[in-house]
């Protein structure tokens, strides 16, 4: 069992719009609206590079990719994931856990539970038990609640890469 060194917390917020694309941890949603955002605007994944990059001690994610650089135009977010875990460990710190919870009134995220944790997992380079994902609503409350928005947090646990 991999001892956690540094914890990180991320949070991230996009508001809903129709005709985009759903995509939440890295798995599409059939809905008929999506997240708007310069990259695919994965809330749950942006969430979680912010926890990844700040219990690194490498900023967050509009240092590392920042959204006046067309080069993130419509990026996919799994792809900056991996790449977040990349510069995590290139400063000498490997993923421990992650545990996420993405908070929306609807759709039900029930059936995706499964698919985004397994998704994280490959992203983050661990096993699919070192990754949590819980799905909560906002109890019609606020933008989440309203559905305008959908948002989430994320912890992640990081161990120092030992020779």
């Amino acid at each position: 069992m991999a001892e956690v060194d540094r914890v990180g917390l991320g949070y991230d917020l996009h508001r809903l719009a129709a005709g985009r694309r759903l995509v939440l941890a890295g798995v599409a949603i059939d809905w008929p609206e999506g997240l708007v955002g310069h990259s695919d605007a994965d809330v749950a994944l942006h969430a979680l590079i912010d926890a990844v990059l700040g219990a690194a001690g490498l900023g967050d994610i509009g240092e590392a990719f920042p959204d006046t650089d067309p080069t993130y135009k419509d990026a996919d977010s799994g792809e900056l994931t991996r790449q977040a875990a990349d510069m995590a460990a290139h400063a000498g710190w490997r993923v421990a856990n992650a545990d996420l919870t993405i908070r929306a009134e609807r759709p039900k995220l029930s059936p995706y539970k499964q698919a985004m944790r397994d998704r994280i997992a490959d992203l983050l380079g661990v096993e699919p038990e070192r990754v949590n994902v819980k799905a909560k609503t906002d109890e019609g409350t606020g933008p989440v609640g309203s559905g305008e928005a959908m948002a989430a947090m994320a912890i992640v646990g990081l161990a120092k890469l030992r020779p």
